[in-house]
């Protein structure tokens, strides 16, 4: 069931069989949902996606966005879908009833909106980034500030950014230099330069409100003395309309190597004194409450990441099926021999058996992190151990899809040889849009660092440790299946030496080789990540063992080999069950069985890169 774009069978079997989100719906947080439902939101999403988002890939890209007399114009295309993405209700699917949303479960809009972030995720920044605002006024607002801005940017009347970064400050954010003066009124002047702010100016809605950091003028150095500031493009009438500018002005826009649909802007703040804010949540404390809309971002990093990912993979898959070059090398030297699509090469079904395996594990982790914020809502007894799960997995799977995600988009344009080096097809795009989620919403080697230095020892290392108890039931029910033994042992193998590491790297952080939980930090993630996707690899083929037999029961076939594999020709189900399997095993036998030997490289504590001279770098 693949639209080039996202195959919704995984979807389903990720959804119903793997994760049985239907558990959700039998709690009082999710009683007003159902399977049917949550298929029709797919479906609903699919045809948002494919009707409205997807025609503007191509010519947003190419049109990119504009800056001319301070103005910031966006793609045309994009007017009208941003209308209708916003009337469909999707812009805060999962928000309660009474601010504008439906209070649907996370997993369930995960799943539907997969399709948006693979269709253009440019697009979907404007929309993204205005919940992940509001949603911020919704938890630490006050009713006043929820009535004047928050109404308004869940219906997309009005949008949203995140202001963090500034020329001097990045990945440092404690180094800012936008200050807050106070005023008589409570509310505080704003004056500094806040860059690469995504979607930070442009012309789909009639106001842009601006979370943004800045130091109260007295207040420490460094992030604890960070607060932050609600500041709105235009200033707000009495009456809750728009008023006079609040000068906020547009310096610039970035011309970017991808989502160049996407205003990527420089934002000058009180160049003329006339900038007010109101704080949002308390003095000092900007950061926590920023750090709120800055995980949820990360998490939608990461699916943007499987969203890119995916629709190179299923355009990979229908080029390979059709593009006919060259016999098969088991014919070279038959001078009667056909050329054959290039799905049937040696080389171009190991790429795409790669890409495969990567993509639905990556998606079967995201998803994970979803329900598992779900489970967190709707399981008060164990909000501690789902809401671990999030905050372990949090740096992972933005960092290890994003990072994952350029491999495959690159393996996508070898598939599609010259041509998907051009313009005529969409792999090269996909590459190019994908990058970008490397880097913001904290750098990918910022994602490791989190993970080594603060993840890894919340609650004294008990989420990881519940994290580790999941994949060691996972591989004992694969031990019991004989199939599946010999691919569980590679598992078992990854498994000990991922967490002989973590406690080493626990170890060396308290000694005096610290720097080598650091050097590594990058190393780890990807490490974790690995072992991660063979959990849920190999959970997905235990599951599909068990409904290959069933099914081979039922066509009494069940001591045919030749019978079972005709079955992958005429039955849908047994090719897709049978394509889980073949997936996990693959992904044990290509990936798992190095994370041992990168294990022992780390333990090595080699401190090559640090020790060696500035000037060696180069000559």
């Amino acid at each position: 069931m693949s639209n080039l774009l996202v195959n919704q069978r995984d979807q389903e079997f990720l959804l119903f069989e793997q994760l049985g989100i239907e558990k959700l719906f039998k709690t009082e947080t999710f009683k007003d949902f159902s399977k049917d439902d949550a298929l029709m939101m797919i479906k609903e999403a699919e045809k948002m996606a494919l009707n409205e988002i997807l025609p503007t890939y191509a010519v947003g890209d190419k049109e990119g966005c504009t800056l001319k007399d301070g103005k910031v114009t966006v793609p045309k295309c994009f007017q009208q879908p941003y209308k209708k993405y916003c009337e469909g209700g999707w812009l805060c699917p999962t928000e309660p009833v009474d601010v504008g949303g439906q209070g649907m479960p996370v997993s369930m809009a995960t799943a539907a909106l997969e399709h948006c972030y693979a269709a253009n995720f440019a697009f979907l920044m404007y929309p993204g980034l205005t919940h992940g605002a509001a949603a911020l006024i919704l938890k630490f607002g006050t009713d006043e500030q929820k009535e004047k801005y928050m109404l308004k940017m869940f219906a997309g009347q009005w949008t949203g950014t995140m202001c963090l970064t500034e020329p001097g400050a990045g990945s440092d954010v404690g180094a800012l230099k936008t200050t807050a003066k106070r005023l008589p009124d409570g509310t505080f002047s704003i004056t500094g330069t806040k860059c690469f702010i995504s979607c930070g100016d442009h012309d789909l809605a009639e106001n842009i409100i601006h979370p943004v950091l800045a130091r109260i003028e007295g207040d420490p150095p460094g992030t604890g003395g960070i607060s932050i500031f609600i500041v709105p493009k235009y200033r707000v009438k009495p009456d809750g309309s728009v008023g006079e500018l609040n000068d906020v002005h547009t310096g610039n826009i970035e011309h970017k190597m991808g989502i160049k649909g996407s205003a990527t802007c420089t934002l000058n703040f009180g160049d003329e004194g006339k900038c007010v804010g109101e704080l949002l949540g308390q003095e000092r404390e900007g950061l926590k409450v920023m750090f709120h809309m800055m995980n949820e971002a990360r998490l939608e990093v990461g699916m943007q990441g499987l969203g890119h990912a995916s629709a190179a993979l299923e355009h990979s898959i229908g080029y390979a099926k059709e593009r006919i070059q060259s016999v098969p090398v088991w014919e070279m030297k038959n001078p009667d021999a056909k050329a054959v699509p290039i799905i049937q090469h040696p080389d171009v079904r190991r790429d795409l058996l790669w890409m495969k395996a990567h993509v639905e594990g990556i998606r079967a982790m995201n998803y994970f992190a979803a329900y598992c914020m779900d489970m967190a809502k709707a399981n008060p007894a164990e909000r501690d151990k789902w809401q671990g799960f999030v905050e372990l997995l949090t740096p992972v799977c933005k960092a290890y899809s994003s990072d994952k995600a350029m491999d495959i988009c690159s393996k996508a344009i070898d598939v599609y040889g010259g041509y998907g080096y051009c313009q005529e097809y969409p792999v090269e795009q996909y590459m190019r849009d994908c990058k970008i989620a490397c880097l913001y919403e904290g750098t990918n080697g910022i994602q490791a660092l989190d993970l080594v230095g603060r993840k890894l020892g919340q609650k004294k290392g008990m989420n990881a440790m519940n994290m580790f108890g999941e994949i060691g039931a996972t591989i004992a029910k694969a031990k019991g299946i004989e199939e599946l033994k010999a691919y569980a042992a590679r598992l078992e193998e990854a498994y000990n030496a991922l967490v002989d590491m973590t406690m080493t790297l626990a170890q060396l952080g308290k000694s005096s080789a610290f720097i080598i939980p650091i050097l590594n930090a990058s190393s780890y993630l990807d490490i974790f990540g690995d072992v991660l996707l063979g959990h849920f690899l190999l959970q997905s083929a235990a599951l599909s063992t068990e409904k290959l037999t069933a099914i081979y029961q039922e066509k009494g076939v069940t001591e045919s080999k030749g019978k079972k594999r005709a079955l992958v020709h005429d039955n849908a189900d047994v090719a897709y069950y049978t394509g889980k399997v073949a997936t996990a095993k693959f992904f044990a036998v290509e990936v798992l069985c190095t994370v041992k030997s990168r294990c022992e490289a780390i333990k090595s504590e080699e401190k090559i890169p640090i020790e060696m001279a500035d000037e060696s770098f180069t000559c």
